[in-house]
């Protein structure tokens, strides 16, 4: 079951204002990017559902940081169905990440009062998942759908809607000025952030360096517009 609420789950979001993403078969590595992205300042994590058995390896890590990250919000993200998604609840799951607007993901989280965060495309799409209960939408792919503009666009009319954008966000000043500037409440980030060659070398220092500098950018971009 999950360790955190849905409440403080969204809090977190708001406050930290980044969400790491990463996925591995090896639960090893998993268990060393969670902890180098916790001692950089990262209270939450998102899995990705990205190759076979993957539903194994999430239980093992997720009991795993329940001791040595007990902080760590730890949710699954790419979740495209109802039944994945319990699966990952019955793991543990903090929150959920799914790349549509699935209704059927809506309700299976909603029943458990566990986060669900669509990926929409489309101010209707954001409209639907709001009407279903989704607190934060991903705008999935970030880039792709419009980048920050798109954004900005959605604020206007809707300016209650909190956003995550995913893929296409950089650990930059520009580009995160950009993303926040827009509105988002948060981002996502995946290899830009975790990058092939610090796994591949076990560079987990340069994580921790990586994700305490993004955390900082955010910080001092977020006073700067207040």
């Amino acid at each position: 079951m999950a360790r955190f609420t849905r409440i403080q789950t969204v809090l977190a979001m708001q406050e930290t204002g980044l969400v790491p993403l990463f996925y591995h078969s090896d639960p090893e590595k998993c268990r060393e990017v969670i902890s180098a992205c916790h001692a950089g300042g990262a209270r939450l994590f998102e899995f990705t559902n990205r190759g076979d058995f993957a539903h194994e390896v999430f239980a093992e890590v997720k009991k795993w940081a329940a001791e040595h990250c007990p902080a760590m919000i730890i949710g699954a993200g790419s979740v495209a169905d109802a039944p994945t998604a319990a699966i990952f609840m019955q793991m543990g799951a903090d929150f959920i990440v799914s790349p549509t607007m699935n209704p059927d993901v809506a309700r299976i989280c909603n029943r458990r009062k566990v986060l669900w965060i669509p990926g929409c495309a489309t101010l209707t799409e954001i409209s639907q998942a709001e009407e279903l209960g989704a607190e934060i939408v991903k705008i999935f792919p970030g880039h792709a759908a419009g980048g920050p503009s798109f954004v900005k666009a959605v604020k206007g009319p809707s300016h209650w809607t909190s956003i995550m954008p995913t893929g296409g966000v950089e650990p930059t000043e520009e580009n995160l000025r950009e993303w926040f500037d827009a509105g988002v409440t948060c981002v996502g980030m995946g290899s830009k952030l975790i990058t092939d060659s610090h796994v591949k070398e076990a560079a987990w220092h340069e994580v921790t360096a990586k994700v305490k500098e993004t955390l900082e950018l955010i910080g001092k971009l977020r006073a700067a517009a207040h």
